[in-house]
């Protein structure tokens, strides 16, 4: 059974290759919009990609590039065939891509579709990326002399101020490693070698957090040190007040930028899913159109289109086929690569017995 059949006179199909045309340019800008999509998020990732563990999310970006550039392909091959159409010696040379073409563009959609998906799903593995990538950076922040992390420090600071956090999941995460370099410390000094006993580790630990962490909204100037010691400062207390320092972590902070990045991008990708298949479902039934008129000989008689010359079940029953017989076809047989080389000495042997004899002339 045919599914979705549809009339098409010879007006029809000119419409609606006229119509097919502008669909397959305005996917073509699409493309193009997905592309850019693609390469702003991968911009973005990288300018990050310092407090990053890892670069599994960078999967969205590469295929948002790749997709888009593929449909820029597809649909400028779409708006060929569309020129073509309606000249019976012109479509024919089009009608072998035509299924390749129907197959790439199907990939594509699900490509977008995945991408969807996994903006959703790789929030976790962001998440610990983060955490990771940010809990190295914060130790190696007083590292300006070593090579390889000089530049730590005004990573964190830049991305402190930028995105107006402080620490890892808080300002205490400053607490807990020691931030100041060696070299601006005065180890004859009581205080500085009684902070350095204080702990197993020997490390300069405060109580007090970089300039990158003060909130210029506060009132008050800002506070940087013995953050936990009320004594230290007049008229505060460090359980009660507020403080002036950023209150939220940059782990946080980085995830609800890159996941309402993601998330916005999301109605544009699908838009595009959209337009991609009203590209795919045009291109067939002109396909079947086209070739329904010309198999009857008179290219402005009516003819019909459809999506699927079977039903769905009928289909997909014969695709399962044609990938079995492609399968056994590219498949070794096992009984002639089975053979001895014995076996096939005897049945040399054999032949050339039979030749000498049919060649030996006859007893006078």
């Amino acid at each position: 059974m045919v599914l979705l059949k549809m009339n098409f006179s010879q007006q029809r199909r000119v419409r609606l290759a006229q119509g097919l045309w502008l669909l397959s340019w305005m996917a073509v800008l699409c493309g193009t919009f997905v592309f850019c999509l693609g390469v702003y998020l991968k911009t973005e990732l990288l300018r990050r990609d310092e407090v990053m563990d890892n670069t599994e999310i960078h999967v969205v970006p590469n295929i948002l590039m790749m997709v888009g550039l593929a449909s820029i392909g597809t649909n400028w091959f779409a708006s060929r065939v569309c020129q073509d159409s309606l000249d019976a010696s012109r479509f024919p040379r089009w009608k072998v891509l035509l299924m390749a073409w129907f197959a790439v563009v199907l990939l594509l959609c699900c490509l977008l579709v995945a991408v969807v998906v996994l903006s959703y799903a790789l929030q976790g593995r962001l998440e610990e990326s983060l955490k990771v990538g940010l809990r190295n950076g914060i130790r190696f922040y007083k590292d300006t002399d070593v090579p390889g992390r000089c530049f730590q420090k005004e990573t964190i600071d830049r991305l402190q101020m930028e995105f107006r956090c402080c620490g890892n999941n808080n300002f205490r995460d400053w607490f807990e490693v020691q931030w100041v370099n060696n070299r601006y410390l005065d180890f004859t000094t009581k205080e500085v070698k009684d902070r350095i006993r204080s702990n197993v580790d020997s490390r300069y630990l405060l109580d007090g957090v970089p300039f990158s962490c003060c909130n210029p909204a506060s009132p008050r100037p800002c506070l940087q040190y013995h953050l936990t010691d009320n004594s230290a400062h007049y008229s505060y207390d460090f359980h009660s007040e507020e403080l002036n320092l950023y209150s939220r972590g940059c782990r946080q902070a980085l995830i609800d930028y890159y996941m309402n990045l993601m998330n916005s991008t999301g109605p544009g990708v699908l838009s595009v899913i959209l337009i991609q298949m009203s590209v795919l479902l045009s291109m067939r039934y002109l396909q079947t159109a086209v070739e329904g008129a010309m198999a009857l000989e008179d290219p402005e008689s009516d003819s019909e289109g459809y999506l699927l010359e079977k039903g769905v079940k009928e289909t997909l029953e014969d695709l399962k086929v044609a990938a079995f017989a492609l399968l056994k076809f590219g498949q070794v047989d096992p009984n002639a690569a089975g053979e001895s080389p014995g076996d096939a000495d005897a049945e040399k042997g054999a032949d050339n017995t039979d030749e000498k004899e049919a060649s030996s002339p006859p007893a006078s």
